[in-house]
């Protein structure tokens, strides 16, 4: 397998400042990664100018990811927040296109954080609507939408893969794709194997995180990787896979809040990406 192997920006450092920029962006090309993901929580605060000459600089791709919050929550009833997100989102995808990258994931669709009810009808439609107005400006920068499904603790539209498939087909877009993770798939799936089948046979197998189930080093957890590794070479997923990893070590003021980042599963990031790509590459190359 060939796929392009990405790191989150997570890894290196809690915000997007020029310095931090240039440690994340040259760290991943050290430790051997194809592609940096930024986490754009607030996307028209980032310098795209500046960070897409850091990319074009170390020879790495970017993807670009978020999570919708309180205030911008498109699942919203309220018009108000709906707006509001919409306009971040907006913002995200031109942000996607001025560092030239062509992929914008997470969770597009509702806040990041927990719920205390079931999703309404009125605001799912509201997702629905945002996402596929969304995903028309997208397409005119030739950007595909990964809509990444989260555990009932982080969402509560999108918890599985057969979910966001029926979502997905709600909008009809073509380029809307699912985004699977396995820490949230370790929380929500019965399979590691029947996501990833059901995924491409829709042709929405789009994007790929690799999270340990407790959100550390990879293989040191629960998280059952030959069935998923075989998975994605039987369906001959061609797509990036980026590692993503939390630790307290390194701390984001509003995301490491939403994820419940309390402790430090690792404290040397450099060591945790070299051993992240290592355990891929023996993983991929099998």
């Amino acid at each position: 397998m060939t796929n392009p192997i990405g790191i989150h920006a997570l890894v290196w450092a809690g915000g997007w400042s020029r310095d931090q920029a240039r440690h994340a962006i040259a760290s991943s090309a050290e430790a051997g990664y194809d592609l940096i993901e930024l986490s754009a929580l607030e996307p028209d605060t980032v310098d795209a100018a500046g960070t897409a000459a850091l990319l074009a600089e170390y020879g790495l791709a970017a993807s670009v990811s978020l999570g919708l919050d309180e205030s911008t929550d498109v699942s919203s009833e309220d018009p108000e927040i709906v707006a509001a997100g919409r306009r971040r989102l907006t913002a995200a995808v031109d942000l996607v296109r001025d560092i030239g990258g062509n992929y914008l994931g997470g969770v597009l669709f509702s806040k990041l954080g927990r719920y205390t009810t079931p999703p309404t009808e009125r605001g799912r439609a509201h997702a629905r609507e945002a996402l596929a107005t969304l995903a028309d400006r997208a397409a005119a920068s030739d950007i595909t939408l990964g809509l990444e499904f989260c555990n009932r603790y982080e969402t509560n539209l999108l918890n599985t893969t057969a979910q966001t498939l029926d979502f997905i087909a709600e909008l009809g877009r073509d380029n809307v794709v699912a985004h699977l993770d396995t820490y949230h798939m370790n929380i929500e799936e019965t399979s590691f194997r029947e996501p990833v089948l059901a995924a491409a046979a829709a042709g929405k197998l789009g994007y790929v995180h690799v999270g340990e189930s407790h959100r550390g080093a990879l293989g040191t957890g629960s998280v059952p990787w030959a069935e998923f590794f075989t998975a994605l070479r039987d369906v001959d997923y061609t797509g990036t896979i980026t590692f993503e990893s939390f630790s307290s070590e390194v701390v984001h003021p509003s995301l490491s809040s939403n994820l419940c980042i309390w402790r430090d599963p690792w404290t040397d990031g450099m060591r945790l990406a070299r051993d992240a790509r290592q355990f891929l590459r023996d993983n991929l190359d099998v």
